[in-house]
């Protein structure tokens, strides 16, 4: 602050909200802001850009910038610039958790995508968990892998179930001819069961005619034979008695 012009500076710090080291006086308006005595002349002088506050000062960055930009590199990282243990300077529990995010992260995206189904996600999710797989790379490497063989296996799947189709459908096609052979040998049965049955009764017809005629004959002839019997036995004492006269006689 220039000599002789601490009133102005004291009543800019007080509008400015700051302290009197932060209130910067124009050193070529030196004779303008020496005539301001009042609050109203400063606030215009601050209006005019006469008086200014300055920015807070700040610890620069460029050189941690620099010095990052060579640790990134590889510089400045040698066992004596290290302090700690290798956990204590980078957690495995960290490691861990950024691994598994990363992981969980790729299984959301491709479920989300329809890459994955729910059940594949929930079995690699959990070999994430049991770590199985240490980057993105194996984790792909994996489904693509899985994908395939599942592919394979529903083909193979769909081959055998057209296969086991197909042999059905021949086991009844061969059933169907089978049941229509055995029907049709059972009408042949049938039929000749059938032709021999009508053939005896043919055969039958005639017989029959001829035993009923003879038949009635036999019945007539005992009938006769009976009567002439009876006719005999009713004759035969009279003719003995005849016979018995005829030696007295003589």
């Amino acid at each position: 602050m220039v000599a002789g012009l601490k009133l102005q500076g004291r009543l800019a710090a007080a509008l400015l909200k700051c302290g009197r080291n932060r209130v910067w006086l124009d050193p070529n308006e030196t004779s303008d802001i020496a005539m301001a005595n009042s609050r109203a002349n400063v606030r215009k002088l601050i209006k005019d850009g006469f008086i200014i506050r300055k920015p807070v000062a700040v610890q620069s960055r460029a050189r941690w910038r620099k010095l990052r930009a060579a640790k990134l590199k590889g510089r400045h990282t040698g066992p004596g610039k290290r302090r700690g243990t290798a956990n204590a300077r980078m957690p495995t529990k960290v490691l861990w958790i950024q691994r598994q995010r990363v992981l969980r992260r790729m299984l959301m995206r491709y479920r989300d995508a329809k890459k994955i189904d729910k059940h594949l996600y929930r079995e690699l999710y959990m070999k994430c968990k049991g770590n199985v797989f240490k980057n993105k790379r194996l984790l792909m490497e994996h489904i693509h892998k899985a994908k395939a063989a599942k592919q394979k296996e529903k083909l193979i799947k769909d081959q055998l179930d057209a296969k086991k189709q197909k042999s059905l459908a021949k086991r009844e096609k061969v059933k169907a001819a089978e049941v229509k052979r055995r029907e049709r040998e059972k009408e042949k049965v049938h039929d000749e069961k059938e032709k021999v049955k009508k053939d005896k009764e043919e055969k039958k017809a005639p017989a029959k005619e001829e035993k009923k005629a003879p038949a009635k004959e036999e019945k007539k002839a005992p009938a006769k034979e009976e009567k002439k019997a009876a006719k005999e036995e009713k004759k035969a004492p009279a003719k003995e008695e005849k016979k018995a006269s005829k030696p007295g006689k003589k």
